[in-house]
């Protein structure tokens, strides 16, 4: 059985890396969001075993669906991916 794996990025761009980075001879199912709020209804779907989750994206963004995640009890297991760069880092 494939394992359902779901990239939410707002860029299609991104998602198409995404995809291509992922081995080609896995048993996965890739379903994609643009936003959070597609990205929750994929979930209740059954289709995101495993969450590639952006943190920046319209409608709505990554913090606000790890927290519907969380708060829900969503089953998934979510690696978060962003190329945000903070132009001002915080030290310490």
């Amino acid at each position: 059985m494939a394992i359902p794996v779901l990239i939410s990025d707002y860029s299609s761009v991104a998602r198409k890396l995404m995809t291509r980075s992922l081995p080609c001879d896995s048993n996965i199912d890739i379903s994609y969001a643009a936003n959070g709020s597609e990205a929750l209804d994929q979930l209740e779907a059954g289709k995101g075993d495993i969450l590639f989750l952006d943190l920046n994206m319209p409608v709505m963004d990554g913090y606000e669906t790890l927290e519907v995640i969380l708060n829900n009890n969503l089953q998934t297991t979510v690696l978060v991916v962003s190329g945000d760069i903070d132009p001002k880092p915080t030290v310490g």
